[in-house]
């Protein structure tokens, strides 16, 4: 059973700074692209960046600059750092890993979700 587990998730005041990380554990051959999403109250769950296995990141306009994405292959875990926080970054933060459980079968898995709170 694969599992994606969340950490780092808190309460900051605006201009601070979060740093998530999200480890996949369980039985797998190997993980490939990696994301870090968001849902805000009332909000449908959004893209914030993005990192292939070779570790291209790509990021949501509003967060280019402020946040950064990184990996970790050895490790299988992926980071999410979260400088210059703003009030509208408030939300529940989910991770999703593109996993290979065994040759030919792909699969995507999520996180249980962090919520992260800036407060003005």
């Amino acid at each position: 059973q694969v599992q994606l587990v969340e950490s780092g998730g808190g309460l900051v005041e605006a201009g601070g700074s979060l740093r998530l990380s999200c480890a996949a554990s369980g039985r797998f051959r190997n993980v490939n692209a990696m994301a870090w999403y968001r849902q805000a109250p009332g909000k449908q769950r959004e893209l914030v960046a993005s990192i292939t296995r070779a570790g291209a990141p790509n990021y949501e306009d509003s967060v280019k600059g402020r946040f950064t994405i990184s990996r970790d292959n050895v490790k299988n875990t992926v980071y999410l750092q979260m400088d210059s926080l703003k009030p509208e970054d408030t939300a529940v933060y989910y991770c999703k890993a593109f996993i290979s459980e065994r040759l030919g079968r792909f699969s995507d898995y999520w996180g249980q979700g962090t919520q992260v709170t800036v407060s003005s």
